[in-house]
């Protein structure tokens, strides 16, 4: 496959973009490399790492370029493509701790388009995460919320779209286990992603991570922190994540720095808290009650054994802001006994936002371990109005595109013994030519079919004269699997789009227009790969409506019905159906983004 001649002076160049952190907080750096994973253990050890891969149901039969794709922007939204694939070696995957049994789903290129606010809002009423997609990393990787998408519905546990969560289970407590050295894993859908801390990714950017070049995995450093924190993700609400490290106090750079502190302590009997051991799960707490609009004790959850261990739950949690401490007989304080509020975050300043921001951190232990919530709490601190796009309907700046259009970016060339050596970064599998010239005009080839290593490559030659300039250019790029388009594992049954990159799509809907003030049924046609024909959908969504009478009338057509106030305002929403997924994988949403017009 041929590509655009490129043409690139000795001296380095590179995209310039202006003083915007949300876009200077993307790691592009890789783009041009091809995702990577460890099948096995064994692999992993001798660092023999995968470009394709297939176990028999994810297949990346073609290389896939990683993370960060393409960066576009507006006045109120970043666009952000990715593969969904980690820029550091993803896996392996295992199901058990003896790492004898690999785990059934590995990753594939989710050829995700997805934008995130530039200008956050804070609402009165606040918004639960669902399940899936709950903001990006800076490495193009998806961000999911606490939870493993199955709940206690009062006698058993169930996919979380099969009955009303007051009982969430906690994913990385349920499903620890399948995490990569990265921290991550991915659903039947192939979506890799993070539930907790990055440590793969904050390695790459320097967050108090050391690497054991032995083993291939990451771990906390014992050393001294001497920086705060660097932005790790963006929200679907538009505030940054940030890793576990802050000011010491919020407002004050010059306070010194140190671990961020969950506001969130288990439920055991210390620190004030009600010992569920002994009481039982009798009650949901009070975070829970405020955020699900219930009763403390709305659904008692299962009690306390090996089946059903403390900390299997979110609500297993209590946040001391409710608390008393019976050290004074008062309740916590945020800022004073602990850091980070009920949905993870602070207002603080930081590096990045001196005159201060809202932003989430990273909650882990000391020596890195993961701590409830995690990366964000149950519910957004701000409207969750980010979402996956299926194109840019909006005149927006092209502010980055890399993989096979990475750019040719020249290294200073250096002299020894009579010969010149050029150094350049471009993309993996591109094939390469060097030209040189003594007056800018008549152009002779000196070397071509230069295979990269990586995504880069180079060249060596005698000392022809003196002033003698060089340029580079792509001549070939082999064949890869691109970041648009469909994804190679289609949009199947699995959990975790919830309206982020790469889930599964609806292909029509009729009507496709109505007035506010009426009432209308619309006939929903599902796209390609749709759930099982004997699955019912659980639920329908028009915008922020919900439906009724959600009847799945044959395999690829659902009906639902809608009243849609007169106070609705005019515009085009998201129309959605959820069917539950496999077990342990959560819901399954197929969408139509701007599907629908209310006029």
């Amino acid at each position: 496959m041929k590509a655009p001649f490129t043409v690139i002076a000795l001296t380095a160049a590179s995209t310039v973009w202006a003083a915007d952190v949300q876009l200077d907080s993307f790691i592009t750096t890789y783009s041009g490399r091809y995702a990577r994973v460890y099948t096995n253990s064994a692999a992993q050890v001798a660092g023999t790492a995968a470009t394709t891969w297939s176990n028999g149901t994810q297949t990346q039969s073609l290389p896939a370029y990683a993370g960060v794709q393409e960066l576009y922007t507006s006045a109120d939204w970043i666009y952000l493509r990715t593969t969904g694939l980690g820029i550091h070696t993803m896996g392996p995957w295992y199901m058990n701790a003896a790492k004898t049994q690999i785990f059934d789903n590995w990753p594939v290129n989710t050829k995700t388009l997805y934008r995130i606010p530039r200008h956050p809002t804070i609402p009165t009423t606040k918004t639960l995460t669902g399940d899936g997609v709950t903001g990006y990393f800076v490495d193009g990787v998806a961000m999911y919320d606490s939870r493993d998408a199955h709940v206690w519905n009062g006698s058993s546990e169930q996919p979380d779209g099969a009955t009303t969560g007051y009982w969430n289970r906690d994913a990385w407590v349920n499903e620890g286990l399948t995490f990569d050295p990265a921290a991550a894993h991915q659903p039947p859908t192939g979506q890799y992603h993070y539930h907790a801390n990055p440590i793969a990714l904050r390695y790459l950017l320097g967050d108090h991570v050391d690497f054991d070049s032995d083993t291939q995995s990451y771990r906390e450093s014992t050393e001294p922190v001497t920086r705060h924190s660097p932005i790790l993700a963006w929200v679907t609400d538009g505030h940054p994540l940030y890793g576990p490290y802050g000011f010491s106090v919020a407002t004050n750079p010059a306070s010194g720095l140190r671990r961020m502190v969950s506001g969130y302590v288990i439920r055991d009997g210390k620190n004030g808290t009600q010992n569920l051991t002994s009481t039982g799960r009798t009650g949901i707490p009070s975070w829970a009650q405020r955020l699900y609009n219930v009763a403390s004790n709305a659904v008692a959850g299962p009690a306390v054994s090996g089946t059903y261990p403390l900390g299997r739950y979110m609500e297993d949690n209590d946040y001391l802001g409710d608390v008393t401490n019976p050290a004074t007989g008062t309740k916590y304080v945020a800022g004073q006994d602990f850091d980070l509020d009920e949905y993870n975050g602070r207002w603080c300043v930081t590096p990045e936002f001196p005159e201060g921001i809202y932003a989430y951190f990273v909650s882990m232990s000391a020596d890195g371990t993961p701590v409830f919530p995690y990366n964000i709490g149950r519910a957004y601190h701000g409207s969750p109005t980010g979402s996956m796009v299926s194109t840019i309907t909006e005149t927006v700046s092209t502010n980055f595109v890399g993989g096979a259009d990475s750019s040719i970016v020249l290294s200073p060339p250096t002299a020894s013994a009579g010969e010149i050596t050029l150094v350049w970064t471009g993309a993996e599998g591109g094939t390469y030519q060097v030209e040189s010239t003594g007056d800018l005009k008549n152009w002779s080839t000196n070397q071509t079919g230069i295979m990269a290593v990586g995504n880069g490559g180079s060249y060596t030659n005698k000392i022809v004269g003196s002033g003698e300039l060089y340029r580079v250019r792509q001549t070939e790029v082999a064949d890869y699997d691109p970041a648009t388009g469909s994804s190679n594992n289609g949009g199947g049954m699995g959990g975790g789009p919830g309206g982020g990159g790469g889930g599964p799509a609806l292909s029509a809907v009729t009507p496709n227009h109505a007035s506010a003030g009426t009432k209308v049924t619309l006939t929903i046609t599902l796209g390609a790969n749709p759930p099982p024909a004997g699955l019912s959908p659980t639920s329908a969504t028009l915008g922020t409506l919900k439906g009724t009478n959600v009847t799945r009338t044959n395999s690829t057509t659902v009906t639902a019905t809608f009243d849609i106030p007169a106070s609705t305002a005019s515009g085009t929403v998201t129309v959605s159906v959820v069917f539950p997924g496999p077990p342990g994988q959560g819901d399954v949403t197929f969408s139509l983004v701007n599907g629908f017009t209310i006029q």
